[in-house]
């Protein structure tokens, strides 16, 4: 039981810091593309804003798992919404692993739900 139990506490967490590392790849081809270090930077910043939003509602998710068992596939759902002319690929690779993730948060906020109160186990 104990074994489950890290699982579904550490699994959410390392897929949201890799899913981060993931989107924040993204702002390097920023780099190269602008000789002056201020628009590079500029850049940098705008292009990893969706990185410190997750950085933000990963905090949050660490300490309340409902949170992070709503938002994240909230947003994984709505990246396929506002961009149904990308291809699929994409939706697999962004949306995907934000749904996971929120699952998996869902998942331990229930197991540890029912650890802390046995008579919610409907």
């Amino acid at each position: 039981m104990e074994k489950k139990k890290n699982f579904l506490y550490w699994t959410p967490r390392i897929l949201g810091i890799c899913m981060i590392l993931f989107l924040a790849l993204f702002s390097l081809d920023v780099i190269g593309m602008s000789d002056d270090p201020l628009q590079v930077a500029l850049g940098m910043l705008v292009h990893n804003i969706p990185s410190i939003l997750l950085i933000v509602l990963l905090l949050v998710s660490w300490k309340w798992e409902l949170v992070g068992g709503i938002i994240y596939p909230l947003l994984g759902l709505s990246y396929s919404l506002f961009n149904p002319s990308e291809h699929w690929t994409a939706h697999l690779l962004i949306a995907g692993p934000l749904i996971l993730i929120g699952l998996f948060f869902l998942l331990n906020w229930k197991s540890n739900r029912r650890m802390t109160h046995p008579a919610a186990q409907a």
